[in-house]
């Protein structure tokens, strides 16, 4: 009975022992399988078999579950790998059409990439060069007028050019300061200009939608109009258009045939000559009309007395 008893505490410990390693087994598989959140550990007081069995199903079941995932996968797979295929045929016509050459052995798409970087690189290079361009354009605009104004300045410093220019540039600026004064003589109704063509004097009619006609197409009042403003502004002129040095005229003697002036223009003259006796020039009129030497504050008449004239100072 006592050796019974022995070799039944050593099947008893052996027993244990293999209860055990079978339950750090189960440990160990149950432990492996913790991130697919596997059923808890029952209480102790539960059969190692019965954990196994719950673990087991659970296994079961999970794989059947895993393996309908994993097919749904693969079929999802299959349908994009025949999508990317297709993209990849679309993509590789897009290419020839482009004339993209995609080497032998690469995808169209990782040609297309290259492509893409190479294009933006070559257009931040654009951008940059349209910068230096608009820069260049700026500069040779810039150029071009400096190169045109030396020609023109050579045309004009030539000597059949340089006197021709300068009677240009007076004959202009004459006519833009009788124009002032013709302009208040004929009521605002004409002005000067110099024709380029053959450089004679035009008028140009306000009161007939801006006409431009020959001098030689006014009355004669209005020819004595614009002689008078003519003569008035180059005795304006007279100083500038002479050389360096050139003394201010501030007297000037008219002799303009006052005779051929209707009253009305006569009047308008003589309120111009005594505006220019007040700017403290002194003006000299010769003439035999009554009316205007009446209206001038210091008059000397001339008579004829035989072989011999007289002449008579009278202040008015």
């Amino acid at each position: 009975a006592r050796a019974a008893q022995t070799d039944a505490l050593a099947d008893r410990d052996a027993a244990v022992a293999d209860e055990h390693a079978a339950r750090v087994a189960y440990d160990d598989a149950r432990d492996a399988l913790a991130i697919l959140k596997p059923p808890s550990r029952r209480r102790s007081s539960v059969q190692l078999l019965d954990e196994w069995t719950a673990l087991a199903e659970w296994a079961e079941q999970e794989a059947a579950a895993r393996r309908a995932t994993v097919q749904e996968f693969e079929q999802k797979a299959t349908a994009l790998a025949e999508q990317r295929a297709a993209r990849i045929t679309v993509l590789a016509e897009r290419c020839v059409s482009v004339e993209l050459v995609v080497p032998k052995g690469s995808e169209p798409a990782g040609a297309a990439r290259e492509a893409l970087g190479r294009a933006r690189a070559d257009h931040e290079t654009l951008i940059g060069r349209a910068a230096d361009a608009d820069r260049l354009r700026t500069q040779l605009a810039e150029v071009e007028t400096q190169r045109d104004l030396a020609h023109g300045l050579a045309l004009h410093l030539n000597a059949s050019h340089f006197e021709k220019w300068l009677l240009d540039e007076a004959m202009t600026a004459l006519a833009d300061g009788a124009t002032e004064l013709l302009m208040g003589l004929s009521g605002d109704q004409y002005s000067l200009r110099v024709d380029s063509k053959n450089g004679s004097f035009v008028v140009v009619d306000h009161r007939n939608a801006d006409e431009v006609r020959s001098a030689r197409t006014l009355s004669g009042g209005e020819t004595f109009l614009a002689s008078l403003a003519l003569a008035l502004a180059l005795a304006d002129r007279i100083a500038s258009l002479a050389a360096r040095g050139a003394a201010r005229l501030e007297s000037i003697f008219l002799d303009e045939g006052f005779g051929s002036l209707d009253p009305d223009t006569l009047d308008v003259v003589a309120s111009a000559i005594e505006e220019l006796g007040a700017s403290g020039r002194v003006v000299a009129v010769v003439s035999h009309v009554a009316e205007l030497a009446e209206r001038l504050p210091v008059r000397y008449e001339v008579q004829r007395a035989g072989n011999a004239s007289t002449v008579e100072r009278i202040d008015r």
